[in-house]
């Protein structure tokens, strides 16, 4: 990992700024706020320490021992001073916890064998970096660095609290409401967003909204992290939802530990209809599925779901970017509080294959604010398979856009990607994207593209409406990169990759493609797949959307789900060699 030089330098009085390429203009810390004031005291300490970083506090012995491996590891602590200005830069150490699974790839096996290694990060305000350490404690060493550029962490339990004190304390906020929120009230806190004309904007600082709900309406105060102020406030429409009933959040409440047990810390094989594959629960990138085959032939190595983008305005650009994952371990607001779901698929009445569903609710689920996400793999008795998630709604508005982030590497050496042009097939020799439009051609079978593999491979056909799911099209952006395991772009559990709330192909797996593609002719690929859907609360023309109707005298949700996702059809297989 190179150093990197600064363009902006935060420090503990506040904030020095780049004045027309001369200098630098000092920009004081907001401190009228009392939390605001009390943390910059804390950072000051944090910075004048011999290794200048804010440690995680509340750790047992063997999780603070890996912290402190990590940091005295020069790879990890290398950018903690500015290099021309030689000043420190504020760093904090935002997570440790044991290494799961789903972090475990094939060169990590033989050293993390018995519960030994841990996973630290470390985010750096000034330069937006994640940096994330695997140790070994056992060994005491340091075995594997990542590095992920314009890339925040999860937010530890310290921050969400002091997101949840600066949108109490904001006498903005106060006023929007009309009176005083308590802390509790806050929803959504540790979910990370954006805010555009602000430096929250395309995540350039590490922003979180705390929302309340007040009535029909919900209030969002948009924390900036690294300033320490509430940069705005903003309204969206929630509509009328009825209450929860307690029976389901205390059902939801007992399944944690056995979901953690099952599926989180315990890796399960499935076989039916000809296919094979294990499935795992991982932390942040929801349900893995791996080693998938058909018929004994290799298909897909993984299929992830990395990110859900939530945007509630193309003008404000203010939303959530969150992940999805296990109920513990995990400061996701939208986690797998039930079991994966194995379900029987017909068509007219005769049994067409199976899919492996999971959902990832929001603890007050359906009403607003919280959020129900379900991850869906069809799996065809013909060798078809479809790649699909959902919203099951409510959100926190009426007018939000959703896209998620679904990464798939398929099985196989001397793989090629290629879009179908309106003169035939055109094979990609760089990384690079494409978008579905309304111009996008396909092939008379609704092909847009096609993966080949050492196995035969797949064509890919988008939706556009002809899944008889309800779906009414993906609207999605296609990428391709280059697999890569010299670094970290997704083989272990990824954090959240990309902002809330762009509008273009700025989604996150764009960042490993630019400013320099590298070439996809040596074959082995990863498949990016970003729809994008619309909610809707018309009456009759519900979509992403949920609501609680009265049954039996009670509270019941009734959701209108908006599934999307790419069909995959079988080329000719080939055996292998």
């Amino acid at each position: 990992m190179n150093r990197i030089n600064l363009l902006v330098l935060f420090c503990c009085f506040g904030q020095l700024v780049m004045a027309q390429g001369h200098g630098y203009i000092f920009a004081a810390a907001d401190t009228t706020l009392p939390s605001a004031a009390q943390e910059w005291k804390r950072i000051k300490v944090a910075m004048s320490q011999s290794t200048p970083v804010r440690l995680l506090d509340g750790l047992d012995p063997e999780m603070r021992f890996a912290q402190e491996v990590a940091l005295r590891d020069p790879r990890m602590t290398e950018n903690l001073v500015e290099p021309v200005l030689k000043e420190v830069v504020r760093n904090e150490v935002f997570s440790v916890a044991p290494v799961r699974l789903a972090d475990i790839t094939p060169q990590l096996k033989a050293v993390c064998v018995s519960n030994n290694c841990f996973r630290v990060e470390l985010f750096n305000y000034a330069i937006n970096l994640l940096t994330v350490a695997i140790v070994d404690t056992r060994a005491g060493q340091l075995v594997a660095l990542y590095a992920y550029q314009s890339t925040q962490p999860e937010l530890p339990p310290r921050l969400r609290t002091l997101a949840m004190q600066l949108a109490t304390e904001s006498p903005e906020v106060q006023k929007a409401l009309g009176y005083r929120p308590d802390t509790t009230q806050a929803q959504m806190s540790a979910t990370k967003s954006s805010l555009n004309r602000s430096r929250c904007e395309r995540s350039q600082h590490l922003c979180v909204a705390p929302t309340f709900v007040n009535g029909d309406k919900a209030v969002w105060a948009i924390v900036d992290l690294t300033d320490l102020r509430v940069v705005g406030v903003r309204w969206t429409n929630v509509g009328n939802a009825g209450a929860l009933p307690d029976s389901i959040f205390t059902e939801r409440k007992l399944q944690n530990g056995s979901v953690m047990e099952q599926y989180c810390n315990t890796e399960n094989h499935l076989e039916r209809n000809r296919w094979a594959m294990n499935y795992l629960l991982t932390s942040s990138d929801g349900l893995k599925i791996s080693d998938i085959t058909f018929g004994g032939l290799p298909v897909v190595e993984s299929i992830k779901l990395v990110d859900w983008h939530v945007s509630y305005s193309n003008t404000d650009g203010f939303g959530y970017s969150d992940a999805v994952g296990c109920p513990c371990f995990s400061t996701s607001a939208v986690v797998a509080i039930e079991p994966p779901k194995i379900l029987t698929m017909t068509e007219d009445g005769r049994e067409v294959g199976f899919a492996l569903q999971q959902n990832f609710y929001s603890e007050g689920w359906p009403l607003p604010c919280n959020y129900n996400y379900c991850q869906r793999l069809e799996c065809y008795n013909d060798g078809r398979f479809r790649v699909s998630v959902a919203s099951l709604g409510r959100g926190c508005g009426s007018d939000g856009t959703y896209r998620p982030v679904t990464r798939i590497v398929f099985s196989g050496d001397g793989q090629q990607f290629s879009e179908w042009k309106t003169d035939g097939w055109q094979p990609w020799q760089t990384e690079q994207w494409t978008a579905q439009t309304p111009l996008t051609s396909y092939t008379p079978e609704g092909f847009m593209a096609k993966m080949t593999t050492q196995y035969g491979g797949y064509f890919i056909e988008p939706s556009q409406g002809q899944f008889a799911d309800g779906g009414r099209g993906d609207h999605a952006f296609l990428y391709v990169t280059h697999h890569r395991t010299d670094t970290d772009e997704g083989d272990t559990d990824l954090p959240t990759i990309g902002p809330c709330c762009n509008t273009d192909y700025h989604q996150g797996p764009e960042k490993f493609i630019e400013p320099a593609p590298e070439s996809l002719t040596d074959g082995k690929l990863v498949f990016w797949y970003v729809s994008q859907i619309k909610n809707d609360d018309t009456p009759g023309r519900e979509y992403c959307w949920a609501e609680n109707i009265i049954k039996n005298g009670v509270y019941s949700p009734r959701i209108y789900p908006c599934f999307s996702g790419p069909m995959f059809v079988p080329m000719v297989a080939k055996k292998p060699e």
